[in-house]
């Protein structure tokens, strides 16, 4: 069997696939048409992060089984594409979390103390110590966003240099931040209480820009930021007006919107210290992913096993047509639990009703926990690590297998548990594909989970629905379908309103202020 390799990776890759036997043909650093006149004929092939692996490279490739990833992301591999081929995609997860670790603590020190800024006066001759006073790590405040393996590693590192380490994450749990000595804190103490910030979670349209003007004017004078995650977490042009401005005193990025940036204005500044997204470029790590991409398809192609597969329990069902529907179903359903949650996740009980969804209890488990994860952390979340990751974060996870649904013939239902709440949700498959959230806690309607919406409880009297019809209406946003759930008349309903675009925060906050609704929710799936 033949191996194409596309982007550079260690030699000791090839040495492992040519011992076990397989041709590889090594196209690191060739143009694009060199790679796809070598694909049509390749069983695997393996990337980093420079080639793209889209629909039309896998629709020249009849004989590719697996592609790897020599690294954590795929953002560069289309997986639905593949998934739908029948071909594997696989990740080497936590091979650079130590590197990236490293690396966010060498930014966090050398602008502490102004080593860059130092090293570059003393090569032009200059003897200025004055100018390069820094600051202490010990006993200051560092603020984690992201609680996940690099950031954990980072928490690690600093509680041993003596600082204060708070933390904000949605998943991990308060009891095992504790038992490391981290505080759990919400957004809004990392940034009025920390003296350093630095981010570890996923670009998401959640992260995006987290922070901006407005949050940094929310943190202490002389703040100091550091990214090694993702370029557009932190707002660029605002970090930079917020450091000519002196509220933040430094920052330290590894990571930015745009790579190579054309804009050079922030990395210019003299109170920033930048590196060309080194995070994972050591020695270690690069052998590490590249020994770990070569057992893992090895082991795959001479079926010994499957390790890092992002679509590897999928691709036995995504081709029957039947079953489709109920995995697109369970992450929705996932999706939806992750936005409305209140308090750590404690525990999450899945319930397959109907004989028809037995043989897939395992699978909807895991993809239901991977729409919860997906968004919230740093790590990549797929099918195969989902339940790992929940266990890692003291989360219980139970998959119960259910009779016959009174209402509806084959119905996946959720229960979860956290510090502050017990809720349940519900979904089943109209017809072959048109998908219902059918239930949310008592409450029975029918929903289509597609799209934005505006969920609230209410007073359930007259008048309310078209209250807010009002507000909306006014801010020019139209509404594509309400759904409405009720107790006895005159007590409690929950109302779910399908919107054609997002309304602001202050529609939001309007809103909330009607007399009689509560606990309002944007919901995005």
């Amino acid at each position: 069997m033949k191996i194409l390799i596309a982007d550079p990776v260690d030699k000791q890759c090839v040495d492992i696939l040519k011992n076990e036997g397989f041709e590889v043909v090594d196209r690191s650093g060739s143009a694009l048409e060199e790679i796809m006149k070598e694909i049509g004929t390749a069983d695997g092939l393996i990337v980093r992060s420079q080639t793209k692996v889209t629909t039309q490279m896998m629709e020249a490739a009849p004989m590719l089984k697996v592609v790897g990833r020599a690294g954590a992301g795929v953002d560069n591999i289309d997986v639905p594409a593949a998934t739908r081929r029948g071909v594997l995609v696989m990740n080497t997860p936590g091979g650079n979390t130590i590197s990236t670790a490293e690396h966010t603590m060498s930014l966090m020190l050398s602008m502490a103390r102004n080593i860059p800024q130092a090293n570059q006066s003393l090569r032009e001759g200059k003897w200025d110590r004055k100018s390069f006073s820094g600051v202490e790590l010990y006993e200051k405040t560092l603020g984690i966003v992201g609680l996940g393996k690099v950031g954990t590693e980072v928490a690690r590192r600093s509680l041993a240099l003596g600082m204060t380490v708070i933390a904000f994450d949605p998943i991990h749990s308060t009891e095992l931040a504790g038992k490391m000595g981290i505080e759990l804190v919400d957004l809004d103490q990392i940034f009025k209480r920390s003296d350093f910030i630095s981010v570890h979670s996923p670009l998401t349209a959640e992260t995006k820009d987290l922070i901006n003007e407005k949050t940094l004017s929310s943190c202490k004078q002389g703040v100091r930021i550091i990214n090694c995650a993702r370029g557009g977490i932190v707002n660029e042009h605002d970090l930079l007006r917020a450091l000519e401005n002196g509220h933040v005193a430094g920052a330290a990025l590894d990571v930015f919107q745009e790579e190579p940036p054309r804009d050079r204005s922030l990395i210019l500044h003299p109170h920033v210290v930048t590196t060309p997204h080194l995070g994972a470029s050591t020695e270690e790590a690069q052998e590490k992913v590249a020994l770990q991409i070569a057992h893992q398809i090895a082991d795959f192609l001479k079926e010994r096993g499957v390790a890092g597969a992002v679509n590897g329990e999928m691709i036995r069902y995504m081709f029957r047509k039947e079953f489709r529907p109920y995995i697109e179903l369970a992450e929705r359903l996932g999706r939806l639990l992750s936005q409305l949650k209140v308090g750590d996740l404690r525990s999450v009980t899945i319930m397959v009703n109907g004989t028809f969804l037995h043989e897939l209890s395992t699978v909807l488990g895991s993809v239901l926990i991977k729409g919860i994860f997906e968004k919230m952390l740093s790590e990549p979340v797929n099918y195969v690590n989902a339940l790992a990751l929940a266990k890692e974060r003291g989360i219980t996870v139970h998959v119960v297998q259910g009779d016959d649904h009174v209402l509806y013939a084959n119905v996946i239902g959720v229960e979860y548990e956290t510090t502050k709440e017990r809720r349940k949700f519900s979904g089943t498959v109209f017809g072959n594909s048109d998908l219902r959230i059918i239930g949310i806690d008592e409450f029975h309607f029918e929903m289509r989970p597609y799209g934005i919406f505006l969920l609230y409880s209410n007073l359930d009297r007259p008048g309310m629905l078209a209250s807010v019809s009002n507000i909306l209406a006014n801010a020019k946003i139209n509404i594509g379908g309400l759904s409405l759930g009720r107790y006895t008349g005159g007590t409690t309903a929950l109302t779910i309103i399908a919107l054609d675009e997002t309304p602001s925060q202050e529609v939001i906050k309007n809103i909330s202020t009607v007399d009689g609704v509560s606990d309002v929710r944007l919901i995005f799936l």
